[in-house]
């Protein structure tokens, strides 16, 4: 069982408590904390300057005039299913346990903007109101190994491959039953492992450039249920977010900040620097917290 207390350092610290409010930044923080992070970013990496260039994580709603580009692991499934009851494609709002259906839905596909751009010039789209979430990688990272990697899911085949190169194991029937250890998923992500759209850098999924900042909101999920009221404001819209998977509403209690903090802690100081700078665009877009923050994973300004 895990020896996290809620609102322990677990570094070297060892601050228990909390010192921030649960208070989200700006916007114009929010902004300008970005626009810093994209000066990180190598050139060769940015997407070309348009809209219809953006990778199908991109989506335009057009009852709604809304952009929104869903970077998984950041909560996507319970925001395209609101966006697409503010759109009217949803009569009724789905159960939290079923909102995974969205993704299976055809009229989602019809709205993926490299699908649709032929049908909107780019001032259209541009006039659009755009919107982001992203996450603290540490709880990210945490949150995709275990509700992807550590149990029977869609990327089983990509867990057995894991353990297969990390243990050097290609005893098929073997490797069924094995699952990879969340040290073993770090390792493969620092070796090789950010192609998987889970796992790979947020910013790379970001329809961004360097020049600007793309997006009109950016949320960090952190404080997504208060943000959320004023997307939904912005966009007029009578929608809500479903409720998060966790009982607690404070990020900080919650059980991601609580596996993070534990299996990170657990993990030598080479391997935690390695990934760190594969990520490192990710943490400095809302300039995050380490998981020996107290107040992790939220945002510090």
């Amino acid at each position: 069982t895990s020896s996290i207390m809620a609102g322990e350092n677990t570094g070297t610290g060892g601050v228990v408590g909390f010192t921030r409010s649960l208070d989200p930044p700006t916007q114009e923080w929010a902004q300008q904390q970005f626009q810093n992070a994209l000066n990180l970013v190598d050139t060769s990496q940015i997407s070309p300057p348009n809209w219809a260039s953006c990778g199908p994580k991109s989506y335009y709603f057009p009852h709604i005039n809304t952009i929104f580009t869903g970077v998984p692991k950041t909560g996507t499934t319970n925001w395209l299913e609101a966006l697409l009851r503010a759109n009217g494609d949803l009569k009724e709002q789905l159960d939290s346990t079923e909102a995974w259906i969205v993704h299976n839905l055809f009229v989602l596909d019809s709205y993926r903007i490299p699908t649709i751009h032929h049908k909107y010039d780019e001032t259209t789209l541009v006039k659009a109101f755009k919107f982001a979430v992203v996450r603290n990688p540490w709880t990210r990272i945490a949150s995709g190994y275990s509700d992807k990697l550590s149990r029977k899911t869609h990327l089983r085949e990509l867990g057995i491959s894991i353990v297969s190169m990390m243990r050097n194991i290609t005893d098929r029937n073997k490797l069924t039953e094995l699952y990879p250890t969340f040290e073993e998923v770090v390792r493969w992500v620092v070796q090789s492992g950010t192609g998987n759209p889970h796992f790979r850098p947020q910013f790379t999924t970001l329809c961004i450039s360097k020049s600007q900042v793309r997006y009109d909101f950016i949320a960090p999920l952190e404080y997504a249920g208060s943000l959320s009221q004023e997307i939904w404001k912005k966009i007029g819209a009578k929608t809500s977010l479903l409720g998060s998977y966790d009982k607690s509403s404070d990020p900080r209690l919650q059980k991601s900040a609580q596996y993070a903090r534990e299996w990170l802690s657990e993990l030598d100081k080479e391997l935690i620097e390695k990934f760190y700078e594969i990520f490192r665009v990710d943490f400095a877009l809302m300039n995050y917290s380490n998981f020996t923050d107290p107040d992790f994973p939220l945002p510090i300004f």
